[in-house]
């Protein structure tokens, strides 16, 4: 596997990368980690507009399903350290400006989500501690919140505010996220979790356990092509190990160590390449590398770049190639990847 860079601009400390649809047309969003801008690329990679200057502490982004150029996304999330101040906000295109207002106060919201199901719209938001006292202070532990999403989030009042209720708590640096299907998963200390929003608005969500061990990130995928998803992991917090689990019937067995350590492990995403499932993985000290791991009779690690630090990645396909956009954040580089 071969991948061609493209650097697309500089961003200091750019962290967040999303999709959004935007005038009809596929869009993408990089936001910085501290008090910097966010700026919108076309599908092409160039820079057409600054969508803020700030406040930044951006650590997730959500297109609202159904609104061309309006998404969700969490402001003044600094670090685990500096996040007392945390929001999750509503940007939008209108009257010919980037509009941003408060849609729910929510100190230590880390990562967030839209999901659906019969219908209905839920958001499921994970605050990686309670509180805290000083640098490094985890004796409060995370949580995850729900809240039902009105059927049109753009046309509600200035002051409107979401109604978000705890549904699971307990959870020790409650860091990664990914969706799958109509489901999240979680990780944090206590281990992976798999929430579901409920069948009506009026039910209670629920929560299975799919892993006891502590875990940054995580991903289900089915790597071998066999119809059952393995689980992917990045372990411990911000940690340095990445391993493949598949189910047994005696639980979730481990079938893939890398033998490397990479050192901050944190950008994690699904791709497709020649029509497999693979995944993307960035890692933030050490080498600083940005890695595909797919299956090929056995599981096999490639380096994509080296020494660069990605923070977050997505994957997309464009005339036929499946490209990668990493916010490399450790050298202030957002960088596109061309894979053949």
């Amino acid at each position: 596997m071969r991948a061609e860079k493209k650097v697309l601009g500089e961003l200091t400390l750019c962290y967040c990368v999303a999709p959004l649809e935007f005038r009809g047309k596929r869009h993408f969003l990089v936001a910085s980690e501290k008090q910097h801008p966010c700026l919108l690329f076309d599908e092409q990679g160039v820079c057409v507009d600054q969508v803020w200057d700030g406040p930044g502490g951006t650590m997730t982004m959500v297109q609202l399903p159904g609104a061309d150029g309006a998404f969700l996304a969490t402001h003044r999330f600094y670090s685990p350290n500096d996040n007392k101040q945390a929001s999750i906000v509503l940007c939008r295109w209108a009257e010919g400006t980037w509009q941003v207002r408060t849609l729910l106060d929510l100190p230590g919201v880390h990562r967030f989500d839209l999901l659906e199901r019969g219908g209905v719209r839920y958001l499921i938001a994970c605050t990686i501690k309670s509180d805290y006292e000083y640098k490094d202070d985890w004796r409060f532990p995370g949580k995850v919140w729900a809240a039902v999403l009105p059927d049109d989030l753009t046309d509600r009042p200035e002051d409107f505010r979401l109604e978000a209720r705890v549904i699971a708590e307990g959870l020790t640096k409650n860091h990664g996220y990914s969706r799958h299907g109509c489901s999240g998963i979680v990780t944090a200390e206590e281990g992976v979790f798999r929430f579901t929003p409920p069948e009506t608005p009026a039910g209670e969500w629920t929560c299975e356990k799919l892993l006891d061990q502590p875990t940054s990130d995580a991903l289900l995928l089915d790597f071998d092509g066999d119809g059952a998803e393995e689980l992917l992991t990045l372990s411990p917090f911000h940690g340095d190990t990445l391993t493949v689990f598949k189910r047994t019937p005696d639980g979730w067995q481990p079938v893939f160590t890398y033998e490397k350590k990479i050192e901050f492990a944190h950008a994690i995403c699904a791709a497709v390449f020649g029509g497999r499932p693979m995944a993307i993985v960035g890692h933030r000290k050490g080498d600083r590398d940005l890695l595909a791991i797919r299956y090929d009779g056995g599981y096999r690690v490639e380096l994509l770049d080296h020494d660069v630090g990605p923070a977050n990645a997505l994957s997309y396909e464009l005339a036929g190639k499946t490209c990668i956009l990493a916010a490399n954040r450790e050298i202030n580089q957002i960088a596109r990847y061309v894979l053949d």
